[in-house]
């Protein structure tokens, strides 16, 4: 007998008839002698649909009432599981972020969990029952609803996973696993069947949407497997797990394009101590996360700094950044929206050289220009001209032999 912690996606649960699959999956496990905790997002569209609302009634919704708001469309799907799950003769129970308890930070719309309450879903499994727990939310340390931010059921899943020892965290979603690239644009593309952590990390935090990065994090620090695996089929998926020497032969487990960055140029800074901090400060404070920093050589005692953001926070960040540069005395701020980021990402990339030049070359024989680069010890990203997003990727899986059988 295994605890198994599963979670299933808006596109999994997008119908009543999905509902009733997901629910006739689950209890197969549930047959086998497993105890299982189901975690589900809202139905497909259905938080859309809750933003678009709240856009109706105020251009600035709250963001406490937001959170509450948006927390009800996990709300819908859990309570569908467990009648589903009722209906066909097995005992399920539903509970919500705050009954479990999730604890988080009160930051709304981006918390960030901080501890989980397991007594009274370890109570549930051992009385034999199937246990959903909606996902993306939990309540803060004054007893308020807070939302985790998109893709924030994975994180739940993951977390929950940790809190309670399972044995695997299963991911089930609309594709078949993590594959060197994605399908829809690199039709070589190859399924993985292991990936480590660190891989996992960096493919989730330079744009693939298959895990969200957060989860990975909590994995990776708990020591949790993730099975990235289809809803649809039975098909075994990805095993998201810690590293192994075979990885490490690999020179390039794959590669993920982000077309949700942009770019911001704040030019001529005084090039003195705290400037730096003085300018990411009200960029922090406001939850965005700043991604690439390049800033360039001191001249006559100015300096010009780059950084990409979210382009979701690109307008936001253009008017703190603003503020900043005017009470600082730089010249002027630039934006630039049009970028995409493409990177290639390999465990493989500490133990061989070259790897940088590699991808420059293959990029530079398709004529596309780097605008930015960063590197760690497993990726290299460069930042390009957004039209150019879907070449640069199918040139990369092909210079590194992606679609090749291992």
């Amino acid at each position: 007998m295994a605890l198994i912690v599963q979670k299933y996606g808006g596109t999994s649960v997008g119908s009543i008839e999905k509902v009733r699959a997901v629910a006739e999956r689950v209890i197969k496990y549930h047959q086998e002698g497993n105890q299982v905790v189901v975690v589900l997002s809202a139905m497909a569209g259905q938080t859309d649909f809750l933003i678009q609302l709240a856009r109706k009634m105020t251009d600035d919704p709250d963001p406490r009432e937001l959170d509450v708001l948006m927390s009800t469309g996990e709300q819908v799907s859990v309570a569908l599981f467990a009648m589903a799950a009722k209906a066909k003769g097995y005992d399920a129970r539903s509970f919500l972020g705050f009954q479990v308890a999730i604890h988080t930070s009160n930051l709304h719309g981006k918390a960030r969990i901080h501890n989980i309450e397991t007594d009274r879903l370890t109570k549930e499994l051992e009385q034999g029952r199937i246990v959903a727990v909606a996902g993306f939310q939990g309540l803060d340390d004054q007893g308020h609803i807070t939302t985790l931010g998109r893709g924030g059921s994975d994180t739940t899943a993951v977390a929950l996973a940790a809190a309670l020892r399972a044995d695997v965290c299963e991911i089930f979603t609309d594709v078949e696993g993590v594959y060197t690239a994605d399908p829809n644009i690199c039709p070589k593309a190859r399924k993985l069947d292991f990936i480590s952590y660190e891989e996992m990390l960096e493919i989730a935090s330079q744009g693939a949407k298959v895990l969200e990065i957060r989860s990975v994090e909590f994995a990776m620090k708990y020591n949790v497997p993730i099975h990235v695996r289809s809803t649809f089929t039975d098909e075994r998926g990805t095993m998201v797990i810690a590293e192994t020497k075979d990885m490490e032969k690999v020179l390039v487990s794959g590669l993920a394009h982000n077309k949700n960055e942009a770019r911001v140029t704040i030019k001529k800074v005084p090039d003195r101590p705290g400037i730096a901090s003085q300018i990411f400060e009200p960029v922090f404070q406001s939850g965005i996360v700043v991604d690439m920093i390049v800033q360039n050589t001191s001249e006559d005692g100015f300096t010009d700094l780059t950084f990409t953001v979210p382009k979701s926070d690109f307008y936001k960040t253009m008017k703190l950044v603003g503020k900043v540069a005017e009470k600082i005395g730089a010249e002027r701020v630039l934006g630039d929206e049009d970028i995409a980021k493409v990177s290639i990402i390999g465990v493989g990339m500490r133990s061989h050289a070259g790897v940088a030049q590699k991808m420059f070359a293959a990029l530079a024989k398709e004529n596309i220009n780097i605008i930015m680069i960063s590197t760690s010890e497993i990726k290299v990203s460069c930042i390009i001209e957004e039209k150019y997003t879907e070449l640069a990727v199918r040139v990369l899986h092909e210079a590194f032999g992606l679609g090749d059988e291992k």
